[in-house]
């Protein structure tokens, strides 16, 4: 289960970037409104110790830009917003991550539906078809 948790980890981290860039492209947010907006898409949910460390990178490497916004219920808010260039990484990354679940996608249905066969052409085991999840 450990080795499960550890390739979810990692999967989850190298999507994060894409997924905060993809929220803030929609409009500004603040670190806690993002960590919230994630842990209600389970899979995808991050702590604060993963979020807010991820927006400090990505506005260290120009892609975002901070403001203060004073709050309703409690103080200043520092908001994080998409610059023209977090925009063009987040094109890039989305083309990526679209070519990788294409290719992704391809494989596991190909390989569940060919038979395993030896250099000889003989067919060794026929693989079972998944019929639901």
């Amino acid at each position: 289960m450990a080795d499960i948790q550890d390739w979810n980890s990692q999967m989850r981290r190298g999507l994060l970037e894409l997924c905060v860039l993809a929220l803030l492209e929609v409009r500004p947010g603040y670190g806690y409104e993002i960590v919230t907006s994630f842990a209600e898409a389970d899979p995808l949910a991050a702590s604060e110790g993963t979020v807010y460390p991820l927006l400090r990178r990505l506005r260290r490497l120009g892609w975002l830009e901070t403001f203060w916004r004073e709050s309703d219920s409690g103080p200043p808010r520092q908001y994080y917003q998409l610059t023209e260039k977090g925009l063009d990484r987040l094109r890039q990354l989305e083309a990526e991550w679209g070519e990788l679940r294409r290719s992704v996608d391809e494989r596991l249905a190909n390989d569940r539906q060919a038979p395993a066969v030896t250099a000889g052409g003989r067919v060794l085991v026929q693989k079972p078809r998944r019929t639901s999840r």
